[in-house]
């Protein structure tokens, strides 16, 4: 008779779990939503969606769409970098196993830490920092010195011709070759033309000696 007692509690365990297993079976929910600014409606990326007091959640997508499965009464925690965090307690009185979710977002504001600009200790310091300190260039700085135009003439007399240069100058001396093929070439010593083009570039200075 001593055993009666635990014969009992077995036959009536064998009732109570399928009870338990349906009831947490229901409260079972499945939340499709999409994470959106509350000013204008845009969709947010990359929103962190959480189950509070759990380690376990999900990623919104590019187009702010995600998906979640927890428990009625939950409370769902969205977090994103640029925006108020927020959260969602997940209503016990839902019909169903799926629910869609529309969770606007506030952008926030972030304060930096104040910074301090100070001067110098004293006069001796910023002359020595002023003419010492060597200070690298910027990029517009390198821009300007790339494409400064005594750089680009210096290039332009020191560097060898590529194949495409080359191949160009030769086949205009043999273009000018076959203008007179079988010929002799006339003497432009007394062409007037070539004369009144050399008086020109004379005047304009395209024989001095340049400085590079």
């Amino acid at each position: 008779m001593a055993k009666s007692p635990l014969y009992i509690l077995i036959f009536l365990s064998c009732f109570c779990l399928p009870a338990d297993a349906q009831e947490s079976y229901d409260n079972i929910i499945q939340i499709n939503g999409v994470t959106m600014t509350a000013d204008s409606l845009r969709a947010v990326p990359n929103v962190t969606v959480l189950v509070k007091n759990q380690n376990r959640g999900v990623e919104s997508s590019e187009m702010g769409v995600f998906s979640i499965v927890c428990y009625k009464g939950d409370t769902l925690q969205f977090e994103a970098l640029g925006f108020r965090s927020k959260e969602f307690p997940v209503p016990t009185d839902i019909k169903g196993h799926y629910f869609s979710l529309i969770q606007l977002m506030v952008q926030d504001t972030f304060y930096l830490p104040e910074t301090i600009i100070r001067p110098l200790p004293d006069k001796n310091a910023f002359d020595y920092a002023f003419t010492h300190w060597n200070i690298p260039d910027d990029k517009y700085e390198i821009a300007r010195k790339n494409t400064d135009a005594l750089t680009l003439r210096a290039l332009a007399a020191t560097l060898p011709r590529d194949g495409r240069e080359s191949q160009s100058a030769y086949q205009n001396i043999q273009a000018q070759a076959a203008i007179y093929y079988g010929q002799q070439k006339p003497a432009t010593i007394l062409n007037p033309i070539a004369w009144a083009e050399f008086f020109e570039a004379w005047k304009r200075g395209d024989f001095r000696k340049k400085k590079y």
